[in-house]
């Protein structure tokens, strides 16, 4: 091995296992600040300091101590969430050691399964998609009928404990996969899930019974069935994964039934319900990326959907295709380009920008805390060098938490590496 690729190794090693450095004063001066709440500010300054936002807008005076990052010419705006990855937990889609997001369970039900436990913080494909925007991101399982508890991390360098947000952020279910449920038909595949939240119920009114084995026998375990209490509750979303129109309007029927906070993830179908998705106010997260069906539960994929749901009055977020659906796990950075998608396709640029910040954040529950740069809330920030939305622009300056993180990428390093050739390469 070169010595240069040591060094450079040794360098992301050393950043990976640093801790988050101490907060500091932090002004952005100068540039155009996007709120996401209010009007654009030009010419504006955001004032961080101790991780959190202090002052936001034109005529802000900058502390002495402050350290300065000038965005004369630059858009500013809150950081990036993508609400649907498996950052972390899957390193290398076809190796089977590097993927940690599906639980086997208990007949295909694994509710009690947390799925950020065998998160990763030291994954390379971290660096790109904090490069790309993306500060926090919504970390999910997959896989079964029931595939477990997902999480809301910010993207620091630390510790597991470091990057958490929130836990649970939400239950993770499927309604659309016959096979991965574990049953023969959609029908089936809905009668054993009102069956679990029947067992809940049941195992709510009559836990000290359970204890003396004195119930009949429940479809989950006891620490599932416990995993679940929140959920029938009301108190945690359950996020369905479906794309076909039938499905989804299954999944708003059974939330109605149950009185559960529900979710729709993927939903490539779901401009073809809008209005019942509008009135049931039931959020969906998709994308923007693609229209050719991928199944035949997506035959009426429309590249138009997340405009659509919009007008129609659905809270829309913006997703990557990283997540449930797919398992890309190194396309979580392509979140603005889903964003620019959106808007071509007859989006807002407002709503595209509330897409991937405030909204993402209220539907996971930490809306008093991220989403828009307000005073307050947590400062992450992303300097760019243009419309962030449009395809040649950079995230020049990434702060989370208040603090700049720089840790190269290893596209990065690459990049660096072969920049300039050795001498003797290729020589003839």
């Amino acid at each position: 091995m070169r010595a240069t690729s040591v060094g450079s190794l040794a360098f992301v090693a050393l950043c990976i296992a640093a801790p988050i450095l101490d907060a500091q004063t932090v002004a952005i001066t100068g540039g155009r600040v996007f709120t996401v709440t209010g009007a654009p500010v030009d010419n504006g300054t955001v004032l961080i300091r101790d991780g959190k936002i202090v002052q936001v807008g034109a005529n802000v005076a900058v502390p002495a101590d402050a350290r300065r990052i000038d965005a004369a010419g630059k858009w500013v705006t809150p950081g990036f969430i993508n609400s649907d990855t498996q950052l972390g937990v899957v390193e290398v889609d076809a190796e089977q050691p590097t993927r940690d997001a599906s639980a086997r369970g208990k007949d295909a039900i694994a509710a009690a399964f947390t799925v950020w436990e065998g998160l990763n913080p030291a994954s390379v494909l971290l660096a790109p998609a904090r490069s790309e925007g993306v500060t926090t991101v919504l970390v999910v399982p997959s896989g079964g009928l029931i595939s477990g508890q997902a999480a809301v991390v910010d993207l620091v360098n630390g510790s597991l404990s470091d990057m958490m947000v929130r836990a649970p952020a939400g239950m993770i279910a499927e309604i659309g996969d016959k096979g991965s449920a574990g049953v023969g038909a959609r029908a089936e595949l809905l009668v054993k899930l009102k069956e679990l939240l029947e067992d809940t119920r049941a195992y709510a009114a009559r836990k000290a019974d359970f204890e003396r084995s004195a119930t009949r026998t429940f479809v989950a375990g006891r620490l599932d069935l416990e995993a679940m209490l929140p959920v029938v509750q009301g108190r945690l979303p359950l996020i369905v994964a479906a794309d076909r129109a039938s499905d989804i309007e299954a999944a708003l029927k059974l939330a109605s039934d149950y009185g559960i906070r529900l979710i729709i993830a993927s939903g490539a179908e779901a401009w073809l319900v809008a209005d019942k998705l509008a009135a049931a106010h039931v959020p969906v997260l998709t994308g923007a990326m693609n229209n050719i069906p991928q199944s035949f539960s997506t035959l009426g994929s429309y590249q138009e959907n997340a405009a659509i749901l919009r007008r129609a009055g659905v809270d829309v977020i913006l997703i990557g295709d990283s997540g449930i659906s797919s398992g890309e796990t190194f396309n979580v950075r392509n979140l603005k380009q889903e964003a620019g998608n959106a808007i071509a396709y007859g989006m807002s640029w407002e709503d595209a920008l509330r897409a991937v910040t405030l909204g993402p954040a209220r539907v996971l529950g930490i809306g008093d805390r991220y989403g828009s740069l307000d005073a307050g809330k947590v400062a992450n920030v992303v300097v760019w060098s243009g419309d962030p939305f449009e395809f040649g622009t950079r995230a020049e300056h990434v702060l989370v938490r208040g603090t700049e993180i720089t840790t190269p990428s290893r596209q990065d390093l690459l990049e660096q590496r072969y920049r300039t050739l050795p001498p003797d390469y290729r020589k003839p």
